[in-house]
């Protein structure tokens, strides 16, 4: 059997993308503006349902910081961030001088919990912080309780900021993920969904909280025949070339989350009958997850002492990828001064989760191997 690398989530391109990247070279348009950016932006608008407004970005980071810096948030200002998520969710609110709050998940979606963050909400108000944002993520694809969470937000007249990096293609009751947030991002790195090597996009309301954000990630240039600015601003607007890739990925975005969904139903039958693995799978009929990632908990306690290191390591001596479930920002190093609300749900997720192979581009061959090494474990 081959031998070769089994990544947890390598890109996979649809074969048009040369064809976009080809007519940006030809008619020499290799700048952060062009045909493609315009063509990629109304690719997005379209697919989320067109209420929407998208710009397009060079990282799913530097979307979260304009959005934070759209909804006025300021040095001395707090962001209440999910705990559990990659630490790009959580740094933008540092970037601006503000902290972070950080919230604990919830069991049925490991995203944000409610019942935490109303607590956070209410004691950082008695210590006079009323928050700025909530930045509330759609984990591993998996949509986060939207209504519920959307309520809690207005009763405090509190905006969300909705981290759908990972979720493009999921819905929540029929409801396109990257369109639940008063503002929304989207990321295109390598090892998403779909991917435009590198870069990201920011979702808003109106045209004009879009203008403004293509203002800012342009060098905030005001309209001047010279050169003239009196704002701040930063160099985050996607290349006319990144985004021919990802027109050619949005004609395969649908089977790349077919393919996604079929690796989580491999995972579910090869995990039926084996006591002792719980499979992350969506709570109900009102979640259509695209599975970016396919996850399970591992409970030592039902499987004779294993752990899910044991199992990473297992993976690891047969040249399959997985890896932990994401660290909680809480528990890192860079924010152990900062609020937490919660108890140990994060925290004992990362300790037992673990991470599986995902790839839209993983072969029968491939599927064999890690079912092979899975049972051998």
């Amino acid at each position: 059997m081959n031998n070769s690398k089994i990544w947890l989530s390598s890109p996979h391109m649809g074969g048009n993308e040369q064809k976009f990247v080809q007519e940006a070279f030809d008619t020499n348009w290799v700048a952060p503006l062009g045909p493609n950016v315009t063509g990629f932006e109304n690719d997005l608008e379209a697919y989320l349902g067109g209420q929407v407004h998208v710009g397009a970005l060079s990282s799913g980071t530097a979307a979260l910081h304009i959005a934070l810096i759209l909804l006025n948030v300021q040095r001395g200002d707090e962001v209440i961030c999910q705990s559990m998520t990659f630490s790009a969710s959580a740094n933008p609110i540092v970037y601006q001088g503000a902290t972070p709050v950080f919230v604990d998940s919830e069991k049925d979606t490991w995203n944000i919990c409610p019942i935490a963050l109303e607590e956070a909400i209410v004691d950082r108000i008695a210590k006079g912080k009323k928050p700025k944002a909530i930045i509330a993520v759609h984990l591993y694809g998996m949509p986060f309780k939207a209504d519920v969470i959307r309520t809690i937000a207005d009763k405090y007249g509190i905006p969300i900021v909705e981290d759908s990096a990972e979720a493009l293609g999921s819905s929540y009751k029929g409801q396109k993920c990257g369109t639940f947030g008063d503002i929304s991002i989207l990321s295109f790195n390598g090892n998403k969904i779909i991917t435009t090597s590198g870069g990201g996009a920011i979702v808003t309301k109106t045209k004009e909280q879009k203008d403004k954000a293509v203002f800012l990630s342009t060098q905030a240039r005001d309209n001047a025949p010279h050169y003239q600015h009196s704002e701040i601003g930063y160099n985050y607007r996607m290349s006319n070339i990144c985004a021919g890739i990802g027109r050619g990925q949005m004609e395969v975005l649908d089977k790349h989350i077919a393919l996604r969904r079929a690796m989580h139903d491999f995972y579910l039958e090869v995990f039926d009958t084996v006591e002792g693995i719980t499979v992350f799978n969506e709570p109900s009929a009102d979640y259509y997850s695209n599975h970016w990632l396919s996850a399970i908990v591992v409970h030592p306690e039902l499987c004779n002492g294993k752990t899910r290191e044991d199992l990473r390591l297992a993976l690891e001596a047969q040249n399959i990828e997985s890896r932990p479930l994401w660290k909680p920002m809480h528990l890192q190093p860079v924010f152990s001064n900062s609020p937490y609300y919660g108890t140990t749900v994060s925290q004992d997720l990362f300790e037992n989760g673990l991470c599986l192979p995902s790839g839209s581009n993983l072969s029968d061959d491939d599927r064999e191997k890690i079912k092979k090494c899975l049972n051998q474990f």
